[in-house]
C-alpha cells in the first residue's frame, strides 16, 4: 500500500510549473492576482490547478462563486472543485460550514493542512499550479515552499505606497534565503481608473513596487490599475478577466501572463 509521500510524490510529479503568490503585506489583492492569474491561464488552454492555503481568510471560493461547493473523493484521494473543463480548486474555506467561524490552528496543524492539500488531492496533470498563500512569511509559505520542491517559483504582489513596500520587501528576502526562482514583482492597485470620465488618480501612488523591484534585482512584471469592474466581478464570484475582458485591468493582468509565460 502507498504511503502518503508516495502519494504526494505521483501528485506533484504531474504538476509542470509550480507558482506561489506571495506578498508580506495584507490587502494588497493578493488573492485577486491569484485567481485572476489561474482563470487567465485557464482561458488560454492550459490545465491549471489552485491551492488556497490561506487557512485564516480563504478567499478564493468567493472569488470564484463556488462557496458551499461539497468536496468529493475516489475513495483513495480527495478531489478538487472543477471550476471549469481547465480550472481546478481547492481551499480550506471548503471544508468549514459556518464562514463566519475563525480557524484557530497552531503552526503544526497549518503544516499538516499543507501536507494534506499536497498528499491527498487527486490533480492529475496540470501544466501549471498556482498557490495562493497568506500574507508573511511563516508557516504557510514555508510549508507549501518546501513540499512542493525546488523548482516551485514567486510571484511577488505589492501595492505602490512605501507602507506596502517596506514589507514586501521581506517576502523578497524570504525567497532569497531559500533560494527560490521569483518571476517578478506585480504592482496591483496602481491608479484607479475613473468609471466616469476615464482618468486614472493614483489614490495609492504609482511607482513603488517597480522601484523597490530594481532596487531589489528582481524582474517587475508590470501594474495593474484599480477599477469598478475589479470590484464587481470578485462580489459576483466572477474573476474580472471573464467578466469584463476588454477592461484595462484585464489587458495589463494578461501583459503580466504573457510575461510569465
Amino acid at each position: 500500500m502507498e504511503n502518503s509521500n508516495e502519494i504526494k510524490e505521483e501528485n506533484i510529479n504531474k504538476i509542470n510549473n509550480k507558482i506561489v503568490v506571495l506578498s508580506g503585506k495584507g490587502g494588497v489583492g493578493k488573492s485577486t492576482v491569484a485567481v485572476n492569474m489561474a482563470a487567465e491561464l485557464a482561458q488560454k488552454g492550459f490545465k491549471v490547478g489552485l491551492l488556497d492555503v490561506d487557512v485564516h481568510g480563504p478567499s478564493v471560493p468567493t472569488l470564484l462563486g463556488l462557496e458551499g461547493s461539497p468536496l468529493m473523493s475516489d475513495g483513495k484521494n480527495m478531489l478538487p472543485i472543477s471550476y471549469n473543463s481547465n480550472l481546478k480548486v481547492i481551499s480550506v474555506g471548503f471544508m468549514i460550514e459556518d464562514l463566519d467561524a475563525p480557524i484557530i490552528w497552531r503552526g503544526a496543524l497549518k503544516a499538516n493542512f499543507i501536507n494534506q492539500m499536497l498528499s491527498d488531492v487527486k490533480w492529475g496533470e496540470l501544466d501549471y499550479f498556482i498557490v495562493d498563500c497568506p500574507p508573511g512569511t511563516g508557516d504557510e509559505p514555508l510549508s507549501v515552499i518546501q513540499a512542493l520542491g525546488d523548482d516551485v517559483k514567486a510571484v511577488i504582489v505589492t501595492t505602490p505606497q512605501k507602507l506596502a513596500t517596506v514589507d514586501v520587501r521581506k517576502s523578497i528576502n524570504f525567497c532569497k534565503k531559500l533560494n527560490m526562482n521569483i518571476l517578478g514583482v506585480i504592482e496591483n492597485m496602481s491608479g484607479f481608473i475613473c468609471p466616469d470620465c476615464g482618468k486614472t488618480v493614483e489614490i495609492f501612488k504609482s511607482g513603488g513596487g517597480q522601484k523597490m523591484a530594481e532596487e531589489m534585482g528582481v524582474n517587475f512584471l508590470g501594474k495593474i490599475p484599480l477599477e469598478v469592474s475589479v470590484v464587481n466581478a470578485d462580489d459576483e464570484g466572477t474573476p474580472f478577466v471573464e467578466a469584463f475582458p476588454e477592461s484595462e485591468t484585464t489587458k495589463s493582468m494578461i501583459n503580466v501572463i504573457n510575461k510569465i509565460l
